[in-house]
């Protein structure tokens, strides 16, 4: 059989898969990339964060994305009926990217595949993996191409970026239930043919239909736009049976926002239903390998986290893998699953909050906060390892004690 030896392989040629071999490669590494799927391919995800701007800076891809001139996100909007609360990156704590996109993925992650290849590295697409075997650090992969062809990649470490294909999480049998509430959602595009002009037209939307039931709108620079509905999956299925696409215009009706933007649209494409959509892992890394991304930890789309944990996450692993292959000492546990594990357990406190109607609370307050609201803001930006911020280090408390103090006043 043949045989192919990499100092690293990545499994997963999305975000996360991009930014950690484009950083190896950049500092001398020998790695390599399998991505199952063909690109461009649809795949959910399409709100980005600015925390996620600093990693593609770092990786050497900023450039190319620039290029694609895709909608540019300033902050982010909230409507409970005729309440608004709208978020300004560019007024949060302290420091970092005071903007970043809203993008069509397919499009997005095509990119950042073409310009990781496009710098040299090897990037094989079609490429599923069968198996992996360990003996100690170093690993066995077996592989099957486009073409049916089998064989082998020796490397001396492997960064599972597979995403919802959760490769070694399934191999080595990691997965673990998440703390996360049991949501659903079901999402679309459609040819935004009455999309607004100016500003209002490019905003993205959480729209709250219930305290638990909300719409997103997220308008692309190509004319598109990204509809779709999170809330508990006995609502989401309960709602229209089997037939999403009248599920979706239900739920699209009972926003009094948006009912007259797109009751006369037709959806590009037969609405998507994922059920019960949040995972976990019973560890993020092990002798030879490292999680990233959703193939590890995959909290809500509410606040738009996913792509950040996957760059942060693919980042680190290139660097702490990096840092070892000179000889210096890694701390594992400490540098890289502590580490992430932080930043994951600040988000998910703010998600249970968010499901709870805490944060609505804090949110819908009037009149606002700006210390409050400046502090929040930093977090929805990504910068949730920031524990100078008091939201983020008493993530734990603050949110609820907050709320239950404003409802109570």
């Amino acid at each position: 059989m043949l045989k192919e030896h990499v100092d690293v392989l990545v499994i997963g040629a999305g975000p996360s898969g991009c930014v950690a071999a484009s950083y190896l490669y950049k500092n001398g590494v020998n790695v390599k990339v399998v991505e199952r799927s063909k690109f461009p391919r649809f795949v959910i995800g399409e709100s980005l964060i600015p925390r996620v701007m600093d990693h593609f800076d770092e990786a050497g891809l900023l450039e190319a994305l620039l290029e694609m001139d895709f909608e540019k996100k300033f902050g982010a909007r909230f409507i409970r009926d005729e309440e608004l609360c709208v978020f300004d990156f560019s007024d949060k704590f302290g420091d970092g990217w005071d903007w970043t996109w809203q993008v069509p993925r397919a499009d997005f992650d095509n990119t950042l595949a073409q310009e990781v290849r496009r710098k040299g590295v090897d990037l094989e697409f079609e490429t599923e993996v069968l198996n992996v075997v360990f003996n100690g650090t170093d690993s066995i992969t077996t592989v099957k191409d486009k073409d049916g062809n089998i064989r082998e990649i020796e490397a001396k470490f492997i960064i599972d970026a597979s995403g919802y294909g959760r490769v070694l999480p399934r191999i080595l049998k990691l997965d673990a239930p998440s703390s996360i509430p049991e949501n659903s959602s079901m999402f679309t595009h459609v040819k935004d043919i009455n999309r607004p002009k100016g500003t209002e037209g490019t905003l993205i939307t959480f729209d709250i239909l219930e305290t638990k039931v909300w719409l997103w709108v997220i308008p692309f620079s190509n004319g598109n736009t990204s509809i779709g509905v999170v809330g508990p999956t006995s609502y989401i299925n309960a709602i229209g049976g089997a037939n999403n696409t009248e599920a979706l215009k239900k739920i699209i009706n009972l926003s009094d926002f948006y009912r007259d933007r797109f009751k006369d649209v037709d959806f590009l494409f037969e609405p998507h239903k994922i059920e019960n959509y949040s995972c976990s892992v019973k560890q993020l890394y092990g002798p030879g390998y490292t999680l990233t991304g959703n193939s590890s930890e995959f909290l809500d789309p509410v606040f738009s986290s996913g792509v950040c944990f996957a760059t942060e996450s693919g980042m680190l692993s290139a660097k702490l893998f990096l840092k070892e292959l000179k000889g210096e000492k890694v701390d594992w546990e400490t540098e890289y699953s502590d580490y992430m594990r932080r930043g994951v357990d600040v988000f998910a406190t703010y998600v249970k909050e968010w499901y709870t109607g805490n944060l609505q609370t804090l949110f819908f307050h009037r009149p606002e906060n700006q210390d409050v609201k400046q502090k929040i803001c930093s977090v929805l930006a990504g910068y949730v390892w920031n524990e100078e911020n008091p939201f983020v280090k008493k993530h734990d408390r603050v949110i609820k004690s907050m709320a239950y103090m404003l409802q109570n006043e």
